[in-house]
């Protein structure tokens, strides 16, 4: 019969430092090789193969073959919200160069976690589908929300409207897995929500197709000039507290 659950386990495979290094540069949602893993994590292959080993075993990781190579990527959305948590509770790197300050800088301002927007954008961008009336916010009390406290949670529910706003812009909500419609993030540098789950994902799919957004390495995400025009034109999107 289960207990309790064994958190100090998957903090174990978390908190080795090369082993972080590999998940972060998972936490955009991609499949990476493990000799790109492992100059992520500034380890030898042999000593990125072993870590990988350990976090396939622990479930946080999966890979998949593709002729001889083999790719890796976070097991599930799951993990990436854990990633974002911890990193809610995290102290802050020192900046020591400037390369390391701009990324810094970027990372805050636009980027994904797992395979939504998250940073300032992100934030604005869920700021804006509420104040719209895309979404509508419902506060319950059932389940624990890291601002709201334990007990409580929010719900957000796409209207009718939001429907054909979106439909507008390419985006059909019609989910074809049981992931949930919508969710949410606390984000680690805003302290705030931004949009999860599948229109999230959508969305950033969608901006990428129409060319609003470039995505860079090392998680950062990049607006074009007609991704600003756009997401202030047809979102409402609120830009200049995002650059």
């Amino acid at each position: 019969m289960p207990g309790d659950a064994d958190i100090a386990s998957v903090a174990a495979l978390m908190g080795e430092p090369a082993r972080a290094a590999v998940l972060m540069a998972l936490a955009d949602g991609r499949s990476l090789a493990a000799t790109t893993l492992a100059a992520e994590a500034n380890v030898a292959p042999s000593t990125a193969s072993g870590h990988l080993a350990r976090l396939v075993e622990g479930r946080l990781v999966t890979v998949e073959s593709s002729g001889r190579h083999r790719y890796f990527r976070l097991a599930s959305p799951e993990v990436a919200s854990a990633l974002e948590a911890l990193a809610r509770l995290a102290p802050h790197r020192q900046v020591r160069s400037l390369s390391q300050g701009t990324h810094a800088e970027a990372i805050r301002r636009a980027r994904t976690c797992y395979d939504h927007l998250a940073g300032r954008l992100g934030v604005a961008l869920l700021d804006a589908l509420v104040s719209t009336g895309v979404l509508h916010v419902h506060e319950v009390g059932e389940g624990s929300d890291p601002v709201l406290g334990a007990g409580r949670a929010r719900v957000y529910v796409l209207t009718g409207d939001g429907t054909s706003r979106l439909a507008a812009l390419g985006v059909a909500p019609d989910p074809p897995t049981r992931r949930p419609l919508t969710r949410y993030c606390i984000d680690w540098s805003e302290q705030r929500p931004h949009l999860a789950g599948w229109l999230g994902a959508a969305l950033l799919t969608r901006f990428a197709e129409l060319g609003w957004v470039l995505r860079a390495p090392k998680r950062v995400v990049k607006v074009t000039d007609a991704g600003w025009a756009g997401l202030a034109g047809r979102l409402g999107v609120d830009v200049d507290a995002c650059r």
